[in-house]
C-alpha cells in the first residue's frame, strides 16, 4: 500500500524539501517532471500547485497534499485538515492577503474602492471580504503579473500574498488592509482519512514535520560546569523543561545539556562563560518532538 502525497509546486515548492529533509525525508525532483522521488517506499509523491490541491484530494486522486490554507478555503472543497505547517517561502510565521493601491493612489480606506476594479487570483474570498464590508467592486481573476497591472492602471488595486511586503514597496505599493491570513496546511481526503494505514502514514508525516519546523528556531547547549558554579550557569540558561544536568567520571564537574531559542544564543554564551561554563558547544537540531 502507498500514500499518494501532493507536494505544492511554486513557491512553497523549495521551503516543503528542505523540511521534509530535516524530518528524515529525501526528495529529488527533475526540473522536467511532476514525479519526484523520495526515500520512502510507502509514500507515492506528486508535484502540483497549491491552487488545485485540495480539488485533487478532494477528488481522490490523492490522499493527501500540503498546500495553503487560503486555497483550501479558496476552492471550497471538501477536505480534512489534518495539520497545521506554519511556514512560507521566506519564514516561519502566516502570510498575508492584502489590499493594496499606487503610492500616490487617492484610495485611503476600503470604502474609497466603491465601483472600483481589483485583480486577484483569490477571487472568490476577496468577493466574501467585500461583500461582508458592503462595499460592491468589480473582482477579476489574474493570471499573474499582478502588481504590474496595477501600476500600469489596468485596476485600480489588487489583492496579493505577501509575507514581507518588501516585493510590495519595491512596486510603489501600499496595504490597504489585510483580506485574510494563511498558513501551510496538509489536507487529506475523506475516505483515505478513515483508512487506519493511511490516517496513521499522514499522522506519522506530520509528526516528524512538525518536529522539524520546531527546530528551525532552536539550538542545542552542551558544556561542562564545576559543582561551585552550577547554580549560577543553570540560573542563565532556559530550557523547554529544565536543562539535563549528569555527573562527569571527574569528581566535582558536572555535563548541562538544553535546548535554547537561537536568536536568544548569541547574548547568553558570553555569560555562561563568565559564569564558570567549559566547553560549551551549540549545535543545530533536525527535530523536537514535543
Amino acid at each position: 500500500m502507498t500514500l499518494k502525497l501532493g507536494l505544492p509546486k511554486g513557491s512553497l515548492q523549495e521551503a516543503t524539501v528542505r523540511m521534509f529533509k530535516k524530518a528524515g525525508f529525501n526528495i529529488s525532483i527533475s526540473s522536467r517532471s511532476y514525479f519526484p522521488s523520495i526515500d520512502d517506499k510507502e509514500i507515492e509523491p506528486f508535484l502540483l500547485r497549491s491552487q488545485e490541491m485540495a480539488r485533487y484530494v478532494a477528488d481522490g486522486v490523492l490522499d493527501c497534499g500540503i498546500t495553503g490554507q487560503d486555497w483550501t478555503i479558496e476552492s471550497g472543497m471538501d477536505v480534512v485538515k489534518a495539520c497545521e505547517l506554519v511556514y512560507g517561502k521566506q519564514g516561519l510565521k502566516p502570510v498575508r492577503w492584502v489590499l493594496a493601491v499606487p503610492n500616490d493612489s487617492k484610495i485611503k480606506n476600503i470604502r474609497d474602492l466603491k465601483g472600483k476594479r481589483i485583480a486577484t487570483e483569490l477571487v472568490n474570498t476577496t468577493e466574501r471580504y467585500f461583500k461582508a464590508k458592503k462595499v460592491k467592486v468589480d473582482v477579476e481573476f489574474s493570471w499573474g503579473a499582478t502588481e504590474a497591472k496595477v501600476g500600469a492602471g489596468l485596476v485600480d488595486a489588487i489583492v496579493e500574498l505577501t509575507e514581507t511586503g518588501s516585493s510590495l514597496r519595491a512596486n510603489n505599493l501600499r496595504i490597504v488592509d489585510t483580506i485574510c491570513e494563511s498558513i501551510t496546511i496538509i489536507v487529506a481526503n475523506k475516505d483515505s482519512w478513515k483508512d487506519k494505514w493511511k490516517r496513521e502514514k499522514m499522522e506519522s508525516i506530520a509528526l516528524l514535520l512538525k518536529g522539524a519546523l520546531a527546530a528551525e528556531e532552536k539550538v542545542g547547549l552542551k558544556m561542562n560546569v564545576e559543582k561551585k558554579n552550577l547554580d549560577k550557569v543553570t540560573s542563565i540558561l532556559p530550557a523547554m523543561k529544565k536543562p539535563t544536568i549528569s555527573q562527569l567520571s571527574q569528581e566535582g564537574w558536572y555535563a548541562i545539556e538544553t535546548i535554547v531559542d537561537e536568536k536568544i544564543v548569541r547574548n547568553i554564551i558570553p555569560r555562561l562563560k563568565q559564569s564558570g561554563a567549559q566547553g560549551i558547544i551549540e549545535y543545530p537540531l533536525n527535530k523536537v518532538i514535543a
